[in-house]
């Protein structure tokens, strides 16, 4: 068995014990905690410790499932010196776990530490604590309707076998018009011949189409690709090998392979809400009416080799409503070649290489902003507002901390976010600001509870290094925030989108909810910044979890 060094123990040993009890195990996630987990990662444990007097969790790891009982001590570890949240380093007066082996295990590693180890068969807290992990984790929609997802599937592999791409690019554009699900016309552009991805993109309007692909052949940035991608309006399919030859070469051409050894994915792309990876039954049965029209179209068209010529033609097809229990009633839908904008878009891209599906995703994947909650201390008082004019001229003087910007005294004053924590807690905010370069700016982005559908109005600060961090969550429908949101929209107009955030002190003290000048520590003159800048279309939120 291994054993803490004597160092260790005598680091720990120099800790506060609090008269507390903590509860710890380890357990088994049917997903992993993670949006989008890998493979290795859904065959993970959690670990957990908890204070069950204080009722916070003080550390929570993934381990792999093979890891050793070496792999609680590692978290427990970090529960007592680096714990989570605003809870300060600790050690326990009593741990209780409930695993005989672990509790054994323990007792050997945590000798001389004066810490009780004991086994019981149930932790109310910790089981209670999975059982919402297991509650959030069944709010995850699948990637398809159940109801939908053979007839899509099997209509997926159809354009599969018949493989459109053998003789359409991405530039000859089909229009489908149908006039169901609030759509009227879908623009269908083919993707294949390159040999690179394979997939159709069902555009809901044209302008979206036309935008995308003037942004994506321009000579921008990645970041300014990535906004292009996230800002098309369409629904797609696309094609991946199975899993079991993910490895395979790069060179390797997909489109040589049965459909034995490929597997679809259907999701949809909008401005607001960015990139989702599954359909809903409105837009699954959309999809599967569009393919079914589309099969039979390229069936009836189907030249059997490449040719360049893309003449008009125009089909009419009536496809079964799938929302229809009875299976009597039909979609009406047209389908034809747009030779003319065809042309446009190949003068538009000539020479120019579009950037694909699979490209685009994978930047997205790797570029994908991640919302951090871990720089504003817990039980902070956060608080929208102005200051007087005269009062900025004092802090731009007087605060320790002052990042300065380009505002101008218009208005009744500046408008600043104030967050007020205790006085060392808003020392070590303001060290981490620096180290990150500074403050770039702040706003706010629409979030949603996955439960229960209530939506809130997420503030989030963004560092010069990029990363954004979330100081405060207001309920949408408080109408004292709707008013405060409306003041500060209106302020920010007036001093041309410049604001503040003032970091201050003296929460426990005479001035909590209302610090004084003295009590600022920090003024930051940025920018606000809007939804759109933030890129994150609407947030799921997580519940809390302490």
């Amino acid at each position: 068995m291994s054993a803490l060094n004597r160092a260790t123990r005598r680091r720990l040993k120099h800790l506060p014990q609090l008269p507390n009890v903590w509860e710890g195990d380890r357990r088994t996630l049917p997903i992993s905690l993670g949006a989008q987990a890998s493979e290795a990662e859904t065959r993970g444990d959690c670990v957990l410790w908890v204070d069950g007097s204080q009722g916070a969790i003080r550390a929570m790891d993934v381990v792999p499932a093979d890891a050793g009982p070496e792999a609680m001590v590692r978290v427990l570890l970090q529960a007592m010196e680096f714990p989570q949240g605003s809870v300060s380093p600790a050690r326990p007066q009593k741990i209780v776990v409930g695993d005989r082996e672990a509790q054994f295990f323990l007792r050997g590693v945590l000798q001389q530490l004066d810490i009780t180890i004991e086994y019981a068969p149930a932790l109310p807290l910790v089981d209670e604590i999975f059982r919402g992990f297991e509650d959030v984790l069944k709010q995850h929609p699948p990637d398809l309707p159940p109801e939908y997802a053979e007839p899509l599937t099997q209509q997926a592999y159809e354009i599969w076998q018949i493989a459109p791409w053998d003789w359409l690019s991405d530039h000859q554009i089909l229009s489908l018009t149908l006039d169901q699900w609030d759509i009227g016309t879908l623009y269908v552009s083919v993707l294949g011949m390159l040999g690179e991805e394979y997939g159709l993109l069902l555009y809901r309007s044209l302008d979206s189409l036309k935008r995308f692909r003037q942004e994506a052949l321009a000579d921008t940035s990645l970041e300014q690709l990535e906004q292009a991608f996230l800002e098309q309006d369409c629904l797609f399919l696309s094609f991946e090998p199975q899993e079991e030859i993910l490895e395979a070469p790069e060179e390797m051409d997909l489109g040589a392979l049965p459909p034995s050894e490929i597997q679809p994915s259907f999701g949809t792309l909008h401005p607001l809400e960015g990139l989702r990876p599954f359909l809903h039954e409105e837009e699954a049965a959309m999809v599967l009416v569009a393919l079914n029209a589309l099969h039979r179209f390229f069936s009836q068209h189907q030249p059997g080799q490449a040719v360049e010529a893309f003449p008009a033609l125009s089909n009419r097809y009536r496809i079964p409503n799938p929302t229809d229990p009875a299976g009597k009633k039909q979609v009406s839908i047209k389908i034809d070649t747009m030779p003319a904008l065809a042309e446009e878009l190949f003068e538009l891209g000539e020479g120019e290489e579009m950037p694909s599906l699979d490209q685009a995703l994978d930047l997205l994947a790797k570029a994908a902003p991640v919302v951090r909650d871990d720089l504003i201390p817990k039980n902070s008082f956060f608080s929208l507002g102005a200051i007087p004019w005269q009062t900025v001229e004092v802090l731009r003087l007087g605060a320790p901390t002052h990042q300065p910007g380009e505002t101008t005294p218009k208005g009744d004053g500046l408008p600043i976010v104030l967050i007020q924590t205790t006085r060392p807690k808003a020392k070590a905010v303001i060290q981490e600001l620096q180290a990150a370069g500074g403050l770039r700016g702040l706003g706010f982005n629409p979030g949603q509870d996955p439960i229960s559908h209530d939506r809130y109005d997420l503030g989030i600060l963004q560092t010069q290094d990029n990363h954004l961090h979330l100081f405060g969550e207001f309920d949408d429908a408080d109408p004292v925030h709707q008013n405060a949101r409306k003041k500060w929209d209106q302020r920010c107009q007036k001093t041309k989108g410049w604001c503040g955030l003032i970091i201050a002190g003296g929460l426990t003290g005479a001035a909590r909810g209302n610090p004084q000048v003295k009590d600022m520590l920090a003024l930051y003159e940025v920018q606000s910044l809007s939804q759109q800048d933030f890129g994150l279309g609407i947030l799921q939120l997580v519940p809390s979890l302490d």
